[in-house]
């Protein structure tokens, strides 16, 4: 064998499966192999001045590469078991709770210590969210932001580099059963391993699909999120994000009882393009540096659907709803609040009128013709809910960026070890679809590190 473990995709899982496997096993031999590039070699070609729109780069530098699509991200870690995935189904709540503790430990020994812990303990907003019909999720969140992510991430790769060999640049084909292990096969190579840690995160969905096809691994159907991010002056919410940072609020709405949420949370940051398998969505960043803030903030409303019979493929319907929004606009597109309520399309008059600067560059449009009906009729009831705790998210001139859309992983079958139907062959992180964020993906990828390092 070549490696006594490859581990495929330097997400969150990745990168934390090799960062304690290190640590409880250094004689073992490790290899990661990543799709996109090394963290220093990350650019994305959107300037706002030359390139003002995505121009699908071969190798999405926002969504893969060393740190996967969280390198760019706000750099939020959630400490709860109430969102985030569902890896407590798998290895307990206590033992999920302990890892997210951990993940958290680390991030601060790599170069995230002095940011703030927010917690919704004691919140006097959870009684206010009550009143209205609004439920605040219990949870703890370590905010890094984007730029401290980033230094986290710098730290990590250096501690990792002479101690595991890393493949960038080499997206892996597929995997295969062999002899005694696994070979993954790339386009110039083929590499073997006694064991295997898939970890390819929400970009890698497709590939993962077709991986479980060829050996067999059964699957099942898993939800997709689809709604809009909202964008209004950060003083409408500064009153929660000052002790919240991240307030993750669930409302059903009375028109059809679907379930809207807030998702991702970004106090003075900024919206920006994010580019999955070719569609253009919004997203959201923020940043830990005053300098680098804005004075807006940022935040999605989701509405999730599952289908089951006959149609299963909640991704390609989630898809549909994207490129309609690419078609139309070009890329996203963005609405005044007022003008979606007054049935007219924003236009570039309509925003320079606007009491707001947008923090993204899109197309003035109509997302009445893109979003179907009961999901805007959802996002708009709850944009009324929110406003009765947060004044002003009700605005004419607040803005809404579509379609923000949240593909998740089939779920694939996994045992308690987080280890597929074939042995030594494990699957963890978003890729597995039982995990939804940086700090439950990063656990799982400690988890079966620790699992491997006792066999071994």
């Amino acid at each position: 064998m070549n490696y006594d473990v490859i581990i495929v995709g330097a997400g969150p899982g990745g990168i934390f499966s090799a960062y304690e496997l290190v640590k409880e096993a250094p004689h073992l031999k490790v290899a990661v192999f990543e799709a996109g590039h090394a963290l220093e070699k990350r650019r994305c070609p959107i300037d706002g001045d030359k390139v003002k729109s995505c121009i699908s780069c071969k190798t999405c530098s926002i969504m893969s590469g060393f740190g996967g699509a969280g390198a760019f991200s706000d750099g939020k870690y959630n400490i709860t078991n109430d969102f985030g995935g569902t890896l407590y189904e798998y290895i307990g709540k206590q033992k999920t709770m302990e890892l997210l503790h951990y993940v958290d430990d680390i991030n601060m020994e790599y170069g995230g210590e002095g940011t703030k812990l927010y917690t919704t303990k004691g919140s006097k907003f959870k009684k206010e969210c009550i009143r209205h019909d609004l439920h605040l999720l219990d949870a703890s969140v370590r905010h890094l932001g984007t730029d401290i992510n980033y230094i986290v991430l710098g730290n990590l790769y250096n501690h990792l580099k002479d101690k595991v060999e890393f493949f960038f640049d080499t997206p892996v084909k597929t995997v295969a059963i062999i002899d005694g292990g696994y070979e993954v096969q790339c386009s110039d190579a083929n590499y073997t391993c006694k064991q295997c840690i898939i970890s390819v995160g929400r970009v890698g969905s497709k590939w993962m699909e077709n991986v479980c096809k060829e050996l067999e691994i059964p699957t099942k159907s898993n939800r997709v999120d689809i709604g809009v991010r909202v964008e209004l002056p950060a003083d409408v919410f500064s009153h929660l994000t000052d002790e919240l940072y991240e307030s993750k609020i669930v409302y059903r709405t009375s028109k059809y009882g679907d379930k809207v949420r807030t998702f991702c949370m970004n106090p003075k940051g900024a919206v920006v393009n994010e580019n999955t398998n070719g569609i253009i969505t919004a997203n959201g960043h923020s940043y830990e540096d005053p300098a680098l803030q804005t004075e807006n903030t940022n935040f999605a409303l989701l509405v999730s659907k599952k289908f089951s019979e006959p149609f299963k493929d909640s991704n390609g319907y989630g898809e549909s709803i994207a490129r309609l929004s690419n078609m139309l606009g070009g890329g996203v597109i963005v609405q005044r609040f007022g003008d979606l309520i007054r049935g007219q399309r924003s236009t570039e008059k309509r925003m320079e009128e606007a009491f707001i600067t947008p923090t993204l560059q899109a197309t003035p449009g109509d997302l009445s013709l893109v979003l179907p009906k009961r999901i805007l009729d959802g996002i708009v009831e709850m944009i009324y809910a929110l406003d009765k705790i947060a004044p002003g998210t009700a605005n004419d001139d607040t803005l809404l960026y579509g379609v923000e859309v949240k593909f998740y992983n089939m779920e694939v079958e996994v045992d308690d070890k987080l280890e597929s139907l074939h042995k030594g062959l494990y699957i963890i992180g978003d890729g597995s679809g039982i995990t939804h964020s940086l700090s439950h993906a990063s656990a799982s990828g400690v988890y079966v590190a620790r699992s491997i390092s006792k066999m071994l």
